[in-house]
């Protein structure tokens, strides 16, 4: 009983966090959360602390942060300093990546767009053609 009242089970914490126990263990095997324990029927114990983690971690990965990104700002965190400018270097990178990827989808675009502008089926004797269409772009 008493190492109960130093942490929470992982059923507690799945629950108050809305991730599911099998998503906080590979969490905890990636590194990225540590329990503080188990009970004596082997439940994992985890501090208050983890429903903080656990948020950070979920945020974190809607901003397009992969796992191991997210650990090395964990670990600049656990290591007494605030990942601020990291993770503001990171998300200037993907805003970089997100500028090239709309580019390179509006002139997709423009193709598909004069493509379909011009299109016509037209009959073609060559059985080995199978869209003249697209195979003459």
């Amino acid at each position: 009983m008493l190492a109960q009242k130093e942490g929470k089970q992982i059923g507690v914490i799945a629950k108050e966090s809305g991730v599911p126990i099998k998503t906080i263990r590979y969490y905890e095997e990636l590194g990225l959360l540590k329990s503080s324990g188990r009970t004596e029927g082997g439940f994992r114990l985890f501090n208050a602390d983890v429903l903080e983690r656990l948020h950070f971690i979920k945020r974190a990965q809607s901003l397009g942060l992969s796992l191991s990104e997210i650990k090395e700002f964990l670990n600049v965190h656990d290591a007494g300093q605030l990942p601020c400018e990291h993770i503001k270097n990171r998300l200037e990178d993907k805003v970089k990546a997100i500028d090239e990827q709309i580019q390179q989808l509006l002139i997709l675009k423009q193709e598909l767009s004069s493509l379909l502008s011009r299109w016509e089926i037209k009959p073609d004797s060559n059985h080995a053609t199978i869209c003249p269409i697209i195979e003459n772009e």
